[in-house]
């Protein structure tokens, strides 16, 4: 390999003094095009699961982990997560308080059509790319105060392991009626 192709090791990059600043920039933004395009993957594929989803199955479940409020929340604290913190976050102006709550006892809301989960996707998915951006992934918290002693750059894999784990949950959902999702990514 000729040297003008060589890419350093994160090794030779800490090892040199005169690369450490730079190292460090190449890397944050080489986690960060990652984080990104892992975003837009998981929203494609929570994305297809909202519009695959039968009517009727939008509307099933036991309250509070009816099909629709999975969905509306796997994109809410998505979004709220790709906030630097909880003071910065700037709810959708749709957001009703309750529909995010999948555990105890939540107050019964109208269910928010899947036109609209659609649409706040796709107001995420339009916002999304600037917010990785901003972050500081250096941060040594989530800025989250339920998520102690969490740096923000796991807190990011947090956020995607979340996403993810509700559209499996959609995905099994929709594959009890014979209904797949494409993988995405």
């Amino acid at each position: 390999m000729s040297r003008a192709n060589h890419y350093p090791t994160l090794s030779e990059i800490g090892s040199n003094r005169s690369t450490k600043g730079l190292g460090r920039i190449l890397i944050m933004n080489s986690v960060k095009a990652g984080l990104i395009r892992q975003y837009k993957a998981s929203f494609d594929m929570l994305r297809q699961a909202v519009e695959r989803c039968p009517d009727d199955l939008w509307l099933e479940g036991t309250h509070p982990r009816n099909t629709w409020r999975i969905a509306y929340h796997a994109a809410y604290y998505t979004h709220l997560y790709l906030a630097q913190n909880s003071k910065s976050f700037e709810p959708w102006s749709k957001h009703r308080k309750d529909c995010v709550i999948l555990w105890n006892n939540p107050k019964v809301e109208e269910p928010y059509a899947k036109r609209e989960v659609l649409d706040y996707i796709d107001y995420i998915v339009n916002l999304m790319p600037n917010a990785v951006e901003n972050l500081n992934l250096e941060a040594k918290s989530s800025g989250y105060s339920w998520y102690p002693n969490v740096p923000k750059i796991e807190h990011q894999f947090v956020n995607l392991r979340h996403i993810q784990g509700h559209v499996g949950q959609l995905s099994e959902l929709l594959m009890a009626r014979g209904i797949e999702i494409d993988w995405a990514g």
